[in-house]
């Protein structure tokens, strides 16, 4: 933008304006207040001694030097610089801070979302210690458990096992008993008694080969005593519950080979197979009536 003076009444119009004074610019004073007007004769001067005619003021076109755009003509170098607007950088700036602090939010919620270690406190530590050894302990009594029900359980099955006798075990009901040896000829056989030699008449019976089982216990009748017990497998019960009907209050010969064992006597039938022979003493007297019963 320039700031025209205006033309003097008595200069033409093509003449250049004449120079202005050293160090006052390219504009002349204008009085600011009433009383340089009315000094100089009521009218306002641009230039000293030079009255302002009101009738010919400037129009505000042309003493901003902008009188070509009335006629529609393009100044010849006229640019308008305009300012850089700064609302768009600000937008800008606004949603990049707005970015951030969303994805300061999203990384502080994911934080909050895992799981968080921490070291446990000393009295955790001590009631988890505690509750690993009372597992163990209770582990290792399981286990010790198993093993005592396993090893009975062996043990169960090798006393349960068939026992395979060296000689053959007849068991014949006595029908009399008759002092001194029997003599020649007699079904009997003479075993020795309290009295001296005793003949023992004998009945038809039944031979064993094989029992259930055969062992020492201690007497279920008399304290301090021992007893043989004698298990009959399934196949010899039947027979022998016949037997033991027919010579209930009676006595019984268990003989091996030639030799008379033992002589019990009969109380009542038996009919599960479960023979208890009682009257040893003591335990070393049932352990040789084991051994003679199997024939060795």
């Amino acid at each position: 933008m320039r700031v025209i003076p205006r033309r003097k009444k008595d200069r033409p119009r093509g003449e250049p304006p004449a120079p202005a004074p050293p160090g006052t610019g390219a504009t002349q004073p204008i009085g600011d207040s009433r009383a340089d007007v009315e000094a100089d004769g009521g009218a306002p001067t641009l230039e000293p001694g030079r009255a302002l005619d009101p009738a010919k003021e400037l129009e505000p076109a042309k003493a901003l030097g902008q009188d070509g755009l009335r006629g529609g003509a393009r100044p010849e170098a006229a640019t308008a610089v305009l300012p850089v607007a700064d609302g768009e950088a600000a937008r800008r700036r606004a949603r990049a801070a707005q970015r951030h602090r969303q994805a300061a939010e999203v990384k502080r919620s994911r934080a909050g979302r895992r799981p968080q270690r921490t070291s446990p406190a000393p009295a955790d530590a001590t009631d988890q210690h505690r509750a690993a050894l009372l597992v163990m302990v209770l582990t290792l009594g399981l286990l010790i458990a198993a093993v005592a029900v396993t090893g009975g359980l062996i043990a169960s099955s090798m006393r349960t096992r068939p026992v395979t006798l060296a000689k053959p075990l007849h068991i014949y009901p006595v029908a009399q008993a008759t002092a001194g040896p029997c003599p020649a000829g007699t079904q009997g056989l003479t075993g020795q008694a309290g009295t001296g030699p005793t003949c023992y008449h004998l009945t038809q019976g039944i031979a064993i080969r094989k029992v259930a089982d055969l062992r020492v216990q201690k007497s279920r009748v008399g304290s301090g005593g021992y007893d043989v017990a004698v298990t009959l497998r399934p196949v010899d019960r039947s027979a022998f519950a016949r037997l033991t009907r027919a010579t209930v209050g009676r006595d019984l010969a268990f003989v091996v080979g030639e030799r008379l064992v033992t002589l019990p006597r009969v109380d009542m039938a038996i009919t599960d197979g479960k023979v208890v022979v009682t009257g040893s003493p003591d335990r070393a007297t049932a352990r040789q009536l084991v051994r003679d019963l199997k024939g060795r």
